[in-house]
């Protein structure tokens, strides 16, 4: 059999690959990875936009009757829908005519394509990972929009195409300390803001932290004992208990979290969406050659967004 050429041999690797590149996405950012936990990673098939059904008011129906008392039954509007726009990644895996006849021997060349597709893979984890924190304006509004939108400093904005400013029940909590937070400050802020986002038994299921507010928090923990989630844990995101809440650090070296910010999240309300046909994938198994260069080219590619279905439930601590 004939070795293939370097344009097939990078289309088979991404396609081989595709199921544990996709994990890894998720896996290199602990929002990504609580909503994959909780099932929240859905992929969609199709349409111009992605759209998460709301209720965004109570039923006006439900009431008190006593025995023949006739029921209300008009009809009540309570269901509509944030829509979200379709947004595209890509990173290419590209061999020149050298370096194809620098790696001629078979072995070499299929050293050549791992190394490149290594750091396709990690390109697109990262940049995936940085686009969680975006508002969606970035590289002329081609990036996905991610918590800076969701859970904003200023929190009448619009968001899945729903004006906060109009819509109050689709704005998220949002508190900024007065003075710089300490240890002996914390977990007076972290009380309040908590106060802000629970309803029966919705609740935060994630507090994303920076450098700061994480080393805050930990020093005020000092004296008392720690509560670790492993399973996050063993992802390489730290975590700590505040209340039923996994605090975790996402800061780090060449992090992207938010400075002196903490996102709190009820991730039931949040989802993952990559298109079905383009989650970390070959962009077409055809051959690529360059025009007008002597190279052959694969692209590795996705599209998809962040999407939410209640933000109200969620919330930004901010520390001046």
């Amino acid at each position: 059999m004939s070795f293939p050429n370097v344009t097939d041999l990078v289309a088979t690797a991404i396609e081989y690959r595709q199921g544990e590149i996709r994990d890894n996405v998720t896996k290199n950012n602990a929002f990504l990875r609580h909503l994959e936990k909780k099932g929240n990673t859905k992929e969609f098939s199709g349409g111009t936009q992605i759209f998460e059904e709301i209720s965004f008011q109570a039923n006006p129906n439900a009431n008190w009757y006593s025995g023949y008392d006739p029921l209300p039954t008009s009809a009540a509007d309570v269901i509509s829908a944030a829509a979200f726009q379709i947004k595209q990644a890509a990173c290419p895996v590209t061999v020149s005519g050298l370096e194809m006849l620098q790696n001629a021997g078979k072995e070499k060349i299929i050293d050549l394509v791992e190394g490149r597709l290594k750091v396709a893979e990690s390109s697109m984890y990262n940049l995936l990972a940085q686009g969680v924190y975006s508002d969606g304006t970035g590289n002329t509004g081609k990036q996905i929009v991610g918590l800076d939108a969701a859970i904003a400093v200023t929190p009448t904005n619009t968001y899945g195409n729903i004006n906060r400013a109009t819509w109050a029940f689709w704005a998220n909590q949002v508190r900024t300390a007065s003075a710089t937070i300490t240890p002996a400050t914390v977990q007076t802020e972290m009380n309040a803001m908590w106060a802000l986002l629970i309803r029966g038994k919705d609740k935060p299921h994630i507090a994303i932290m920076d450098n700061f507010w994480w080393t805050t928090y930990v020093a005020s923990l000092q004296a008392q004992q720690r509560f670790t989630e492993s399973k996050e844990a063993d992802l390489g995101f730290p975590t700590i208990k505040f209340m039923e809440t996994d605090c975790v650090l996402d800061g780090g070296v060449g992090g992207f979290a938010t400075l002196k910010t903490c996102y709190w999240i009820n991730t039931d309300f949040f989802y993952y969406r990559p298109h079905s046909q383009r989650n970390m994938v070959p962009l077409s198994p055809e051959k690529r050659y360059a025009i007008n260069q002597d190279a052959v080219v694969q692209i590795l590619a996705w599209a998809g967004n962040i999407t939410a279905a209640g933000t109200q439930y969620c919330g930004r601590s901010i520390s001046p």
